[in-house]
């Protein structure tokens, strides 16, 4: 008797295994064929009017290691005249510190106009800045900018919800177990991705249509 409740507590948790494989394996093709011919190194990225740039960790007010790599590519960008405005989005309250205060310090300390810097406080993930950025500051077309292993996820859920969104690549000083602790997590959280553009939901902060990027693209042009 417990031999076989055994035998099928293995293959229980064998099928469940599978199965996880499976939805983790279909999610990635679909999010590479999503993002396919979509993404781009910095030098070779096309014009948008609006550079999107994702926020992360920060430590003692600064950007750390992935952000800085985010932010050096929207840097060129926006120095090259291929966006003319930067989203800087992400956790205003976050854990490690304010990440749109953060971003936006080092943009002008690097020596862009604070004019030409939107900041959204809510972008409390990937998906709920894509949304944010359409359903409140009215993007239609941008760039969006993070890491290799992150970027196909990004323009799969910015495209998803509207926007024409491509993605530029940003390095990163980090050390290989950091990459790839978190390339592991990058392809775990691309099941939720689809789950929330088949749901739809509402970001978790919802607030109304604000001109101010708007604004800054009339100022920037």
């Amino acid at each position: 008797m417990e031999r076989r409740v055994i035998r099928r507590l293995v293959g229980a948790g064998a099928g469940f295994v599978v199965l996880v494989g499976f939805v983790v394996a279909a999610s990635a093709v679909w999010t590479s064929r999503q993002a396919s011919g979509h993404i781009y190194d910095v030098g070779a990225a096309p014009r948008a009017p609006v550079v999107i740039v994702l926020g992360t960790l920060v430590r003692d007010g600064r950007p750390g290691e992935y952000l800085t790599g985010r932010l050096d590519v929207a840097l060129q960008l926006l120095r090259d005249g291929r966006a003319e405005v930067a989203l800087v989005s992400g956790d205003g309250a976050g854990r490690s510190g304010d990440e749109v205060a953060a971003m936006t310090k080092y943009l002008v300390e690097k020596g862009i106009d604070p004019s030409r810097i939107v900041g959204d406080p809510y972008g409390l993930d990937t998906y709920d800045t894509c949304v944010r950025a359409t359903r409140t500051y009215g993007v239609g077309k941008a760039l969006i900018v993070t890491q290799s292993f992150h970027v196909p996820r990004a323009v799969a859920l910015c495209r998803g919800v509207g926007i024409d969104a491509d993605g530029v690549a940003a390095g990163c000083d980090c050390s290989t177990i950091t990459m790839a602790r978190n390339t592991v997590r990058e392809w775990l959280a691309r099941p939720k991705a689809i789950l929330d553009l088949l749901t739809g939901r509402d970001p978790v902060v919802v607030s109304e249509s604000d001109d101010v990027l708007g604004n800054a693209l009339d100022v920037a042009g």
